[in-house]
């Protein structure tokens, strides 16, 4: 009978200690409410350095985050793909078609410019230059 006694005083303690708040001072990478990376790019303290495998995986994940709508996360993922990679034409295509979506013609532009850059002879390089020419009107 002891022995449950002070077995159910040390559970009681444990379940005081789960439920108290924790200390004001903690990192912000410990808050709770955090946002992740996607959605709040100041949070972002990556260095990057050429790494293609890297980028294609940005690339598919804004390609999940666009079908979704979730354009900003889908801009935030190409952008990254871009500065893992900047000869990714394909991630230069989608952050064009991304910010575009965004109403960001200006950013839309570039992007489109930098992948007519690197893919000049694209099959749809018509297609991407008629965009340009729609947004500069």
């Amino acid at each position: 009978m002891a022995l449950f006694i002070a077995g159910s005083g040390l559970l009681r303690a444990a379940q005081q200690q789960e439920t108290k708040t924790p200390p004001p001072n903690l990192p912000a990478a410990q808050e709770p409410t955090q946002l992740p990376p996607e959605e709040d790019g100041e949070l972002k303290t990556e260095q990057f350095s050429f790494n293609p495998v890297k980028s294609k995986r940005d690339v598919a994940v804004g390609i999940e985050y666009f079908k979704k709508g979730n354009y900003k996360a889908a801009v935030g993922r190409f952008t990254t793909a871009t500065k893992w990679n900047e000869g990714n034409a394909e991630a230069w295509l989608r952050l064009g078609e991304a910010e575009e979506k965004r109403g960001d013609h200006k950013g839309a532009r570039a992007a489109y410019q930098k992948y007519l850059e690197l893919s000049p002879d694209a099959k749809n390089a018509g297609e991407v230059r008629k965009r340009l020419e729609k947004l500069k009107a």
